[in-house]
């Protein structure tokens, strides 16, 4: 059997996959079995931050391997504290960090502190999640309820959860709160849902009224953390300090991990949470070393300069291509092309794959962009050629 039929026959077909195999990386660039190259703008979604054979990532992960991989959290692991202080310091979050495996755990996890939260805080207990239309959570069953789009509460995972309600806009919120709302749950950038930012000003006021309603904020940050807006969190930019905020994709590099932080240290006790993988010596390792370099790219500058060359070559692709797309969105290396009809996206993904670039496709009819954060400007320069080459012919 050749790779393919091996893929079909003995593994779940849930992704409608593309079956180039790819052998190996060095940073933005993957290159196949057949010795073919492509620039990667997609890092797994936004997960290989630092980008493919990072040296430094993979001798941090093989010191640590020859050594420990994992204990329980039963005992104290020392990576494990070491990254918690680490997030809180760059980020200036003040609060404590659970770890997990993924985006999705760390959001149910986060809507557990909710739901404790207001178990603890109320004469009556409080338990209703408010999210937003195009908000994206997870898959689990919960996150799934949590995640606004319709498209994704199919009746055959049903039924789902009570106490998740979605509404259109951060204005409707306001009204939408009742004596049983506890939590609202939001992501400052929409990823899945279009690479779509909302104003700071509307999620500072949503903030202040929160607060001063006893209503938690959570900000999904699984995939605007950890430096791909350009700061440590978006929540940075936005100058909001949410009573909980979720992290996971970029901050292992590819190795999984998800963090749930928050300002309410004591809420859960001991056994009402836990994660067997979450927080082990290798993800935990990982995540140090990646912290590290993203931030000594931060400090000297060369993030900054590198979101600012890629958004101007995006910029021109998007004027000269006006027939095709009517804007170019996002933060940092977190972008989007809005495509002028809805089969576009489609169009591209598989057209630049052709052309040797691997691009994404999010709601609104929006072609995504999630480069490795330590991607060179000549292979920017060098996905872009091929961008222009695939999209030439649509």
């Amino acid at each position: 059997m050749n790779l393919e039929e091996l893929d079909k026959q003995f593994v779940l077909q849930t992704y409608a996959r593309d079956y180039t195999n790819f052998v190996r990386g060095e940073n933005a660039t993957l290159f196949s079995e057949d010795g073919r190259d492509f620039i990667d703008f997609a890092s797994g979604i936004g997960v290989s931050s630092v980008g493919h054979g990072n040296r430094r990532l993979s001798d941090a992960v093989c010191e640590q391997v020859r050594n420990i991989i994992h204990i329980s959290n039963l005992q104290v692991i020392e990576p494990q504290a070491k990254l918690a202080q680490k997030i809180c310091e760059l980020s200036g979050y003040d609060g404590a960090i659970f770890f997990a495996n993924s985006g999705a755990e760390a959001n149910e996890g986060a809507i557990k502190v909710a739901r404790k939260y207001g178990e603890v805080n109320f004469d009556k207990k409080r338990y209703k999640v408010i999210t937003l239309e195009h908000s994206f959570h997870g898959r689990t069953i919960s996150t799934l309820k949590a995640t606004g789009q319709k498209s994704f509460h199919t009746p055959s995972f049903s039924p789902y959860p009570d106490g998740f309600l979605y509404v259109k806009s951060i204005e409707d919120i306001y009204s939408s709160i009742d004596d049983e709302t506890v939590a609202v749950l939001i992501e400052l950038v929409q990823g899945e849902g279009g690479v779509e930012p909302f104003s700071i000003g509307e999620v500072q006021n949503l903030a202040k009224f929160l607060r001063e309603n006893g209503i938690l904020l959570i900000v999904d940050e699984v995939q605007t953390g950890v430096f791909r807006t350009g700061e440590m969190l978006a929540s940075n930019i936005y100058q909001i300090e949410p009573d909980i905020i979720t992290l996971a994709k970029g901050l292992g590099g590819g190795v999984p991990i998800g963090a749930i932080l928050t300002k309410h240290r004591d809420i859960l006790k001991a056994g009402e949470h836990g994660s067997t993988f979450g927080g082990n010596y290798l993800s935990t390792r990982a995540g140090l070393e990646v912290l590290s370099i993203l931030n000594g790219l931060y400090e000297s500058g060369e993030l900054k300069e590198t979101i600012s060359y890629f958004e101007e070559r995006l910029k021109g692709i998007r004027e000269r291509f006006s027939n095709l797309f009517s804007q170019d969105v996002g933060v940092g290396l977190m972008r989007g092309l809005r495509a002028e009809e809805a089969d576009i996206p489609s169009k591209v993904v598989k057209s630049s794959m052709d052309s040797g670039l691997i691009v994404l496709k999010a709601g609104r009819n929006t072609v995504r962009f999630l480069p490795p954060l330590t991607i060179s400007k000549s292979e920017i320069d060098k996905g872009f050629e091929r961008f222009e080459k695939a999209i030439s012919s649509i």
